[in-house]
């Protein structure tokens, strides 16, 4: 639970240095910035012989889901929100984590669905006192599709590494960076407009930071911290780093917000959480055998 913490706190930073120093740079281009230099970052690590071919295929799906897929998104919702926002929206994660999970285990039930929509009415009210434009639920919808992407990935992960016990984390995790910086770099290949691209020393500099240390290290000690806890714990630990991305975003970054209609409407989408994990654990604690 250590690293999870860990890396929550070093997440918290990277909101505010998308929105401040990389804006105006391409998504995928950032997205595969990121990645390729993870990949780098831990490619000395990889051991091929540890996995066999199917398993190396699975872990690179993984990585074009939970990385690839996850990081498009993401980033491209900054061009329609704050950076606090983006933060706050990502508390569906482990809705979508435990909601995967069931879906996996061919059990499904209400709860994550209901607790959704109450979720769903708090980022509403986040809103409310200022009028809400279009782009305002395109960015929503971006951190969505991060959201469940992540969620699939760890899902994914904790499942085909629990039997690989003589595997660790670091000797595999390069194939999941490969799938990632794969995908991303196909999209910049056929999006991104390379002659529009100015990038300066601080946005270098920022990039050298998210893909090593936020990306390369985070991801890293967040995935091996996920194969040590449960799915429920799992769960609410993916939103640590949220009350410390919003501080950090309005005391460090300098964005504005209506504190009243934050609180109000934050304070509904974390008892929604709350709400879906103490359910969660009651269900649990009343199957355990007497």
């Amino acid at each position: 639970m250590g690293y999870l913490l860990f890396v929550s706190l070093l997440w918290a930073f990277s909101f505010g240095l998308i929105k401040g120093n990389l804006a105006g740079i391409d998504s995928n281009l950032v997205s595969f910035t990121r990645l390729a230099i993870s990949l780098l970052v831990f490619l000395p690590f990889l051991r091929f012989r540890k996995v066999n071919h199917p398993m190396r295929f699975k872990l690179i799906l993984i990585g074009v889901i939970q990385f690839g897929i996850m990081y498009m998104a993401y980033i491209h919702a900054f061009q329609y929100l704050k950076a606090y926002e983006v933060a706050l929206f990502t508390i569906f994660t482990p809705i979508y984590v435990t909601l995967y999970a069931q879906f996996r285990q061919n059990r499904l039930t209400l709860l994550p669905v209901f607790t959704t929509i109450l979720a769903v009415a708090g980022t509403g009210l986040v809103q409310y006192s200022s009028p809400v434009k279009s782009d305002y639920w395109i960015g929503f919808l971006f951190v969505q599709v991060s959201n469940l992407a992540f969620a699939v990935g760890q899902v994914e992960y904790k499942r085909i590494m629990q039997p690989l016990k003589n595997v660790k984390d670091q000797e595999v995790i390069g194939w999941l960076y490969l799938g990632g910086a794969a995908v991303t770099g196909l999209a910049c290949f056929l999006w991104t407009d390379f002659r529009s691209q100015d990038i300066q020393i601080p946005q270098i500099l920022t990039l050298l930071y998210l893909g090593a240390i936020a990306s390369g290290l985070g991801f890293f000690i967040f995935n091996s911290g996920a194969r040590k806890v449960d799915t429920g714990t799992l769960a609410i630990l993916n939103n640590l780093k949220i009350p410390l991305t919003v501080a950090v975003s309005l005391i460090f970054f300098g964005e504005d917000a209506n504190w009243v209609t934050l609180l109000a409407g934050g304070g509904i989408v974390a008892a929604a959480l709350w709400l879906h994990e103490w359910i969660t654990w009651r269900t649990s604690r009343q199957s355990l055998p007497a």
